[in-house]
C-alpha cells in the first residue's frame, strides 16, 4: 500500500492552508497514494492559542470536514485530516481532532488528542490545555489496500511519548500527525518515531508542519514514514510537500515472524 505523509507551513487563512492540503493532496493521489495524511494544525495555525475558537466546527458539519470528505471521494483516496478543532464541552476549549475518511467518502474514526503539550524552557511557552480539552479513548480503524486489511492506529503529535498508547492500539500502522517544536523536534523526534516503529513492529507514517509560520512559530518538519524494523524509509527536511513510501505486507510479516516480541509480552 502506497502513503503519503504531507508536510505543511500552516498560516492564519483555513481558505488558503485548505488550498494549499488540496494541492498536495492531488500530488499524493497522483503519485498513486491509497492513504494520504495531513499534519496536526493543517488547516489553521492562528496568532494565539485562543484563535481557534473562532474556526471550530460541530462534529459532522463544517467546510474544514467537508473539504476532507470531498478530497476523499474526488481523489478516491484514503484521507487522515490531521487535526481541526471541533466544538467541546465549554465554549473556552476545542477537541483537537483527527478525522479518517475512506476513498468513498465515508468518514471512518474521529481521534482525540489525548495527550496535551506543555513546555516552558524561559523562551518558548506552550500550554495547549488552556484552549484543547483532551480526549480519551485510542481509536484505530482497518482500511484495504495492496490486497489486504491493514489495522491503522491514530495518535498525534504530544502523544508520542507515551509508548502504552501505542501498545494499546495494536496496529500495523500508525499515524503521527504532528506539529514539532524545533527545539524538541531537533532533540527527539526521529528518535520517538523509530523507537515507535521498532517496539510495536509497525510502520509509522509522521507528516509534520515544518517551518516558520505567519504566527513567527518554528516547527521542526521532517515528516517521514518508518519501518517496523526503524529504518527510515523516506523524509522531507522543511517546506511543503509530499513524502511518498510502499508499505510491504510481507515485510510486515517477515519482521514480526523473525523477532515475535508482541508475543513475548508479560506486562
Amino acid at each position: 500500500m502506497k502513503v503519503a505523509a504531507l508536510q505543511m507551513v500552516s498560516g492564519v487563512s483555513v481558505e488558503a492552508n485548505l488550498r494549499t492540503a488540496g494541492a498536495l493532496l492531488e500530488e499524493a493521489a497522483g503519485a498513486g497514494a491509497q492513504l494520504a495524511v495531513l499534519p496536526e494544525y493543517f488547516c489553521f495555525m492562528g496568532h494565539k492559542d485562543g484563535d481557534k475558537l473562532a474556526v471550530r466546527e460541530r462534529f459532522g458539519d463544517g467546510p474544514i470536514q467537508g473539504f476532507l470528505q470531498d478530497a476523499a471521494r474526488q481523489l478516491r483516496m484514503a484521507i487522515v485530516g490531521g487535526t481541526l478543532p471541533l466544538e467541546a464541552g465549554d465554549d473556552a476549549h476545542v477537541r483537537n481532532a483527527c478525522l479518517a475518511f475512506s476513498a468513498q467518502g465515508e468518514r471512518l474514526a474521529r481521534y482525540d488528542k489525548i495527550h496535551l503539550f506543555r513546555f516552558d524552557n524561559g523562551r518558548e511557552r506552550y500550554d495547549e490545555s488552556r484552549v484543547i480539552e483532551s480526549g480519551g479513548d485510542a481509536v484505530a480503524f482497518d482500511i484495504e489496500g495492496g490486497g489486504r486489511t491493514w489495522r491503522i492506529g491514530m495518535s498525534v503529535c504530544y502523544d508520542l511519548r507515551f509508548p502504552e498508547l501505542y501498545r494499546r492500539l495494536a496496529a500495523d500502522v500508525l499515524l503521527v500527525p504532528s506539529a514539532f517544536t524545533h527545539v524538541t523536534g531537533q532533540a527527539h523526534w526521529e528518535t520517538l518515531l523509530r523507537a515507535r516503529a521498532v517496539e510495536n513492529l509497525a510502520y509509522v507514517v509522521a507528516p509534520a508542519q515544518g517551518g516558520t509560520h505567519e504566527n513567527g512559530r518554528r516547527t521542526w518538519g521532517h515528516s517521514m514514514v518508518v519501518d517496523p524494523w526503524g529504518v527510515v524509509l523516506a523524509q522531507r527536511e522543511s517546506g511543503a510537500g509530499v513524502v511518498l513510501a510502499e508499505l510491504d505486507a510481507e515485510r510486515l510479516a517477515q519482521v514480526r515472524q523473525q523477532l515475535p516480541a508482541l508475543e513475548h509480552r508479560v506486562l
